[in-house]
């Protein structure tokens, strides 16, 4: 069962309560570069991304946001670190939200003035803390970066904010141990109801990192936690947000587009099935369908076996059938099986 949250909003994007949970990415562009920031952040938008965090270094950089913002369809987050005057400038130029390591900031009243600038423009706040920037103090008292630490730094900076009566929190407790996480929001979830933003910093190239992530927010989500979630890896962001839907489709949460499901390869299969599958996922990935397509390589890993899913194809010695919920459709030959599920696909 899902925990329950206090629901906020992003612009437009509800985060918490029973809103669905998010899938959203961060732009890997240099954000001054207006022009190819929003290119990136539409072509994002297109695959599923609902949230977008945009990195914002300098002054040059945040008067620039406004600009970036009048052009894209989703919440506008501002990442900022060690100066509170880009977050200032940030909260001026209109974006949605700001994401902040108060660790990083420095001075209690710079943060207060963060958060009271915020509340006036009604701009919810994300603490972010991290394994790898929790104060020195704490990791003094804890012997070094714990998940205890985590949510004490955190717990810390959201007295802060509740002090001055800001309550439109999300809180990130990231690190790039995927156990040490978990435990990290257990524990806060016993302190506090703010929506919780999931994911595993840091957490490594496509390859790596996806296996990583799916563990780590797959074991998050199954446990409750998440409201929102970001994949982290090294590499296009594109790939963060097609992963990111597909841990969630994977789990049943939310369902956006085609749900391709394929068999292991073995000593029966008579078709190039390895090849087959990535034609099929690479042709429809983007296609914008809620149905679910079996690429399936024999007889007994056929139609009956994927009797569940709307449409596919099972493999066989130059031939293959064109089935539909577990009934044959049509047996038709090997080099004309792709053009003929999608032509059966047009019809759903």
């Amino acid at each position: 069962m899902r925990r329950r949250s206090k629901k906020i909003y992003l612009g437009k994007i509800a985060v918490g309560g029973d809103s669905p949970i998010t899938v959203q990415s961060m732009t890997n562009t240099k954000t001054a570069d207006v022009s190819a920031t929003i290119k990136q952040i539409n072509k994002l938008t297109k695959l599923g991304c609902e949230i977008i965090r945009v990195a914002v270094p300098d002054l040059e950089t945040a008067v620039k946001l406004v600009e970036i913002k009048r052009k894209i369809k989703i919440p506008l987050i501002a990442d900022i670190h060690f100066d509170y005057k880009l977050a200032l400038e940030a909260i001026r130029q209109g974006v949605d939200g700001l994401r902040l390591n108060p660790g990083n900031i420095g001075q209690v009243e710079k943060i207060k003035e963060i958060v009271l600038n915020a509340k006036d423009a009604g701009i919810p706040i994300r603490i972010g803390v991290n394994s790898g920037s929790i104060e020195r103090s704490l990791l003094n008292k804890y012997g070094g970066p714990t998940a205890e630490g985590m949510v004490e730094s955190a717990l810390k900076h959201i007295h802060i904010l509740e002090a001055n009566n800001f309550d439109d929190i999300v809180i990130s407790l990231k690190s790039t141990d995927i156990m040490m996480t978990i435990t990290a929001y257990e524990l806060m979830a016993e302190k506090v109801d703010y929506p919780f933003h999931v994911g595993i910093t840091e957490a490594g190239t496509l390859w790596s990192g996806t296996i990583k992530s799916a563990v780590g927010l797959g074991s998050l989500l199954s446990r409750g936690y998440g409201d929102t979630i970001r994949v982290s890896l090294t590499g296009d962001p594109v790939e963060e947000v097609r992963v990111g839907w597909q841990i969630l489709k994977s789990l049943g949460i939310r369902k956006k587009g085609v749900e391709i499901i394929s068999c292991p390869t073995c000593g029966r299969t008579e078709i190039d099935l390895i090849s087959l599958a990535e034609k099929v996922e690479k042709l429809f990935s983007d296609l914008d369908k809620d149905i679910t397509i079996a690429v399936m390589g024999c007889a007994v890993n056929g139609p009956g076996e994927a009797k569940e899913a709307d449409i596919g194809i099972a493999g066989g010695r130059g031939e293959g059938l064109i089935f539909k919920k577990g009934k044959v459709l049509k047996k038709v030959p090997e080099d004309k099986l792709i053009s003929e599920l999608e032509e059966e696909i047009k019809k759903i």
